[in-house]
C-alpha cells in the first residue's frame, strides 16, 4: 500500500463500476427465474429482487454513506440471493484502527478517516445440484493508502468436477491478460482464505481471492478488479442452467442443509468483510444477508 491522495475521481469511478456490475447481475438472475420452465420448482412464481436502501450513521449521528440491499427469496431457482452495493465513509473506530495498523496500513492511527465501496453477492439455491456461490469486490481508501480486494468462490454441496473446472477456467481466462502469474496466485490465496480451521476443510471448491491489492498503479489494479467482476456471470450462470432442472432427493436436500451450516460458520467466525461491516456500524441486515435461509448441523 502506498501514499494516497484525495482520489475523488477514482472513488467515483470505482463506486459507479460496482453499481453497474450489481445492475447487470440482478438482470441476469431475474432472467434465470423467468426462463426456468421445467424441472423442480418450475411451477412456482418467478422470484424478483426486493431492493432496500441501506444507511450507515456515524457515532455523532451524521450521514456516513450507504447503498442498496437487493434480496430475492423463494424463487424458482434461488432460495435466497443477495446482491448488495455500498459506499461508506467516516472515521474508523479504535478496534478497526488497530486491525488496519496490524495489516500494515500506514498512518491509520494518526488519521483514521476512510472511504470504502464495493459489491457483495451470495446465492443459496433451491436445487441441491446447483452450487451456492459468493462474489465480492471492493476498493478501500485512507489518507495514506488505497487498495482493492475481493474475488469469487464456488460452494457446491454436491460437487461435479466438470463444474468446478469450468468455474476456474473461466476465471483464469479473464485474469490471464493481467499476467499469467495472477490467476495461480489468487487461486492459492482463495484456497487459504476460504479454509475453515476448526473443520479442517475448505468451505467449497475455491475460486480467486485478493486483498490489500496495490501495485502502485491504480488503473491496473482497478482493471483487474473489474475483470474479477466480469468473470462472475460467465463462470457461474452456465452451471445454474445445467443443473437447475436436475431431479433431487430428500437425501440431497439434507446434504445441502448441512453444507450450508458450514458456510454459516465460516461467515460468522472468520470472514473479514462480515467483521468489518459489523464493526463499522453498517446495516446488520445487509452485512448478514450472506447467511442461508435454512441450515442444519449434525
Amino acid at each position: 500500500m502506498t501514499q494516497s491522495e484525495d482520489f475523488t475521481d477514482h472513488k467515483a469511478r470505482a463506486s459507479a463500476w460496482f453499481r453497474e456490475l450489481r445492475d447487470e447481475i440482478v438482470v441476469a438472475f431475474e432472467g434465470l427465474e423467468q426462463n426456468h420452465a421445467e424441472g423442480p420448482f418450475a411451477d412456482a412464481a418467478p422470484g424478483s429482487f426486493t431492493v432496500t436502501p441501506t444507511t450507515r450513521t456515524a457515532d455523532d449521528g451524521s450521514d456516513a454513506g450507504g447503498g442498496l440491499m437487493s434480496v430475492m427469496r423463494g424463487g424458482r431457482v434461488f432460495e435466497k440471493v443477495g446482491v448488495n452495493v455500498s459506499t461508506v465513509y467516516g472515521t474508523l473506530g479504535e478496534a478497526a484502527q488497530k486491525a488496519m495498523a496490524a495489516r500494515g496500513v500506514p498512518g491509520i492511527e494518526a488519521d483514521p478517516s476512510f472511504w470504502a465501496s464495493g459489491i457483495s453477492l451470495v446465492a443459496h439455491m433451491q436445487n441441491p445440484h446447483v452450487p451456492a456461490v459468493h462474489m465480492n469486490t471492493r476498493m478501500f481508501w485512507t489518507p495514506n493508502a488505497w487498495w482493492f480486494g475481493g474475488g469469487s468462490d464456488l460452494n457446491p454441496c454436491i460437487e461435479y468436477p466438470e463444474d468446478t473446472a469450468h468455474f476456474h477456467a473461466t476465471q483464469q481466462r479473464f485474469l490471464d491478460p493481467h499476467g499469467t502469474e495472477v490467476y495461480p496466485a489468487l487461486k492459492a490465496w482463495a484456497d487459504e482464505y476460504f479454509y475453515i480451521p476448526h473443520r479442517k476443510r475448505a468451505r467449497g471448491v475455491g475460486g480467486i481471492f485478493m486483498d490489500d491489492r496495490n501495485i502502485g498503479d491504480w488503473e491496473a489494479d482497478f482493471a483487474l478488479t473489474q475483470d474479477i467482476g466480469r468473470a462472475f456471470l460467465p463462470a457461474y450462470v452456465p452451471l445454474v442452467e445445467k443443473r437447475r432442472a436436475q431431479p433431487f432427493t430428500e437425501a440431497d436436500r439434507e446434504t445441502q442443509l448441512v453444507h450450508r451450516g458450514l458456510y454459516a460458520e465460516y461467515n460468522l467466525v472468520y470472514d473479514r468483510g462480515t467483521k468489518f461491516g459489523l464493526a463499522t456500524g453498517h446495516d446488520p441486515d445487509a452485512v448478514l444477508m450472506s447467511l442461508p435461509p435454512l441450515a442444519k448441523w449434525v
